[in-house]
């Protein structure tokens, strides 16, 4: 395996031209406010739990949603584009790796779909002592962060139990309403620490949607209009063990149970206007769909007399999603009973993560953590596509003719050891470093109608600088190798999304590699006086290879594309966010929170040989929210508003280029706290029903022989407000 070398003067160029404003503006703040911050230089900042008192919180959600910036500790380590690929969003990740944003008494729960982020809500609040927005970097945590770590304290007591009840409704816009609703039972009994819960959410969506197509001279083509039903929800079992079998011995156990069934629903009417007088034939489908999953987690710690810390997490997850696909048409609405596509995909996800790792010191200021992770990770995926035509029906295939599918039946299994070793330096009282070094070894195997086996390897360095101008300003510079995880689904032939229905599979490639780039940030952080808000401005430039894309895979005579690497590419921008403390009227604080996120990305489409931005990394966003407390009254409203940067994101495929525009959000609430200790919130969740819109050319014919264009193609939907109630309470 090759790799290209980085560009380190060009990279370093641009950020130190960006940073030194920075730089410069944020010494001018530190001189201005250090008068007023009388504190020492410890970067980590406390919030008590009497700081939320006065809010009377149920959950540790509602504590956080007070906390200025705490939008900034939360999204630290994901990229600022939003993603580090089109193919694989962070939760896809495969293995566990060091980092995490949260942590429950400074540990990091032994879990990885079932993660601290999603206890958040699980946890009372009249369970917690402190929480800590830790700043530096240290030897003492149990992860690692490019930002910020939010550590929750749990109270110390020696017996003690809540149980907290949830109930509720969401409306939406066709008239249909569904329950939901969650039940948590939690405590502490001498050494052990437990919590129990079981939740339904509901995911139920009616989609409205309606495309203009017109011909290549600009005449009207045809008119569709879909409307899609999915009638899903969600059900979890969750449970969270920690027990101190000595004062140096700890172990946690970890478990949870999924359950989703999300049929789909869907009506299409496509009028064709070459015709006269136009003439609209109808479809119908029906998506019957199942997915499970469950996980388990272990973790023991043992800590020496000498203060160093050994650690094993262990970690098994499983996940199995089978979905069916016939559609039908008919002339009309109620004559569609002719059966023209059969789809049934069948897979199963199959993770087993082991990690251990031990900390020691290098005398006051240096801390070493050496450690190793091994991650077995496997993908077994069926695909079965029915077509009419000459042929035997076949019942496996809904009746209809088998469809010749390359790549459709596979085993994808990657083996992955990571060796790591991380070096934590208290420079002085004000600078912090942070170095490491990982190395990815993998190997990843296909079997089936493919066979392939390959072997990477690629190390993984990363500096993490942090520089205290005062208790209020920090600097934060890194430096990282970032290796992308891979989507198996990419590997072998899956379904495609509805997005296009003249597409309704998507080929396989067995030769996609990861990702890879250099990561530099430059990150300011100011936070106000007497806790009076937080501004951040973070600049990155990333140098990417082997960007993933869609690559020409045409067979003799066919035109087929698939996701491949594209090619080498840049990514650059800045990230600014305010959340600041400000009183109207004589009123409360508010909490007012903005952002505004503008970037850039580029590399050369290899079918069209143009110069394109890179998936995801669209040209940015803006963000404003509102939170107002009125705690004599019990009360609480806020509002939050999102929109994209017009001409944001740019597709292209082997026989067309979308161009998808970022939808506007609004979400409102309003929440009073009641008699007994009973809370009562209402939602507007996407009030504004911001349209959700596309444009797409069609070639006639591959992009990579010039092919003219043939349709022009405008589509919308929208999917309509939301109305959330819920009822909370917190029995002791």
């Amino acid at each position: 395996m090759t790799s290209r070398i980085p560009d380190f003067p060009k990279a370093l160029g641009r950020l130190a031209m960006l940073g030194g404003l920075l730089f410069a503006t944020s010494h001018s703040w530190a001189q201005d406010s250090s008068a007023q911050n009388s504190g020492g230089l410890d970067s980590t900042v406390v919030y008590p739990a009497d700081y939320f008192a006065q809010y009377s919180p149920v959950s540790v959600n509602d504590m956080i949603d007070r906390v200025p910036g705490i939008s900034v500790a939360l999204n630290a380590g994901t990229p600022s584009g939003g993603g580090a690929n089109n193919n694989n969003a962070n939760n896809n990740n495969r293995g566990l790796g060091a980092g995490a944003q949260i942590l429950i008494n400074g540990k990091r729960l032994a879990g990885k779909d079932n993660e601290a982020r999603n206890q958040l809500s699980r946890i009372a609040a009249n369970q917690v002592r402190h929480i800590e927005i830790i700043r530096g970097t240290s030897g003492d945590l149990d992860v690692r962060s490019a930002g910020q770590i939010v550590n929750i304290v749990l109270m110390e007591t020696l017996s003690s139990s809540t149980l907290s009840v949830e109930a509720g409704a969401i409306a939406y816009h066709d008239g249909h309403a569904e329950p939901q609703g969650a039940v948590v039972y939690s405590g502490q009994r001498g050494g052990l620490n437990y919590l129990f819960s079981a939740e339904r959410r509901s995911a139920y969506e009616a989609l409205e949607s309606w495309e203009d197509s017109f011909n290549a001279d600009f005449s009207p083509n045809d008119y569709i209009r879909v409307n899609q039903v999915r009638d899903q929800s969600n059900l979890t079992l969750n449970t969270n063990l920690t027990y101190d079998l000595t004062l140096n011995d700890r172990i946690a156990f970890n478990a949870l149970v999924g359950e989703t069934d999300p049929p789909v629903y869907l009506d299409r009417s496509i009028t064709n206007l070459n015709l006269r007088p136009p003439v609209t034939t109808w479809e119908r489908e029906t998506i019957p769909s199942k997915r499970e999953n469950w996980e388990v987690g272990g973790d023991y710690e043992h800590q020496f007399a000498s203060g160093s810390r050994y650690r094993l997490l262990l970690i098994a997850n499983e996940e199995t999603h089978d979905t069916v696909r016939e559609r039908y048409a008919g002339a009309t609405q109620a004559t569609t009973s002719r059966k023209n596509l059969f789809l049934a995909s069948d897979t199963r996800t199959v993770e087993r993560i082991a990690r251990t790792s031990y900390n020691f010191q290098l005398g006051q200021t240096q801390g070493v953590e050496l450690g190793i992770e091994r991650a077995l990770t496997r993908l077994e995926s069926s695909l079965r596509m029915g077509v009419p035509g000459n042929g035997t029906p076949s019942p496996a295939h809904g009746g209809l003719v088998p469809a010749p599918l390359p790549n459709a039946n596979s085993t994808v299994q990657e083996v992955r050891y990571e060796p790591f070793v991380v070096h934590n330096w208290q420079i002085n009282p004000r600078m912090s470093l942070e170095s490491s070094l990982e190395v990815e070894i993998s190997e990843i195997e296909q079997t089936g109608d493919t066979r392939n086996k390959r072997d990477f390897s690629y190390p993984k360095p990363k500096l993490d600088y942090r520089f205290d101008l005062n208790a209020s300003t920090q600097l934060r510079l890194s430096v990282e190798r970032f290796i992308s995880q891979l989507s198996f689904a990419d590997f072998t032939a899956s379904t495609a999304n509805n997005r296009d229905e003249q597409q309704a599979v998507l080929a396989g490639n067995p030769e996609l590699e990861q990702e890879k780039a250099w990561r530099y940030t430059v990150n300011m952080e100011y936070r106000l006086p007497q806790d009076g808000g937080v501004f951040n401005a973070n600049l990155f430039f990333y140098d990417v290879e082997d960007a993933i894309g869609k690559i020409d895979v045409s067979p003799p005579g066919g035109i087929l594309s698939a996701n491949g690497n594209t090619g080498d590419g840049e990514i650059y921008g800045i990230n600014l966010d305010a959340s600041i403390r400000y009183s109207f009227f004589g009123l409360s604080p508010a909490l007012i929170t903005a952002g505004l996120l503008v970037q850039e990305s580029t590399t050369i489409d290899p079918m069209g040989g143009f110069e394109r931005r890179i998936v995801p990394y669209d040209r940015g966003n803006y963000r404003f929210g509102f939170r107002q407390d009125f705690p004599a009254q019990a009360l609480s409203v806020g509002m939050n508003y999102r929109e994209g940067i017009e001409g944001n994101r740019r597709i292209v495929d082997i026989d067309k280029i979308d161009v998808a525009g970022f939808p506007k959000t609004l979400n409102l609430f309003v929440e009073k706290r009641a008699f007994a200790g009973f809370v009562f919130r209402l939602d507007a969740n996407n009030a504004i029903d911001g349209e959700r819109c596309r444009s797409r050319e069609r070639f006639a014919g591959s992009l990579t022989k010039n092919a003219p264009v043939a349709e022009y193609e405008y589509n919308c939907n929208i999917t309509g407000p939301q109305y959330v109630f819920t009822v909370r309470k917190t029995f002791q």
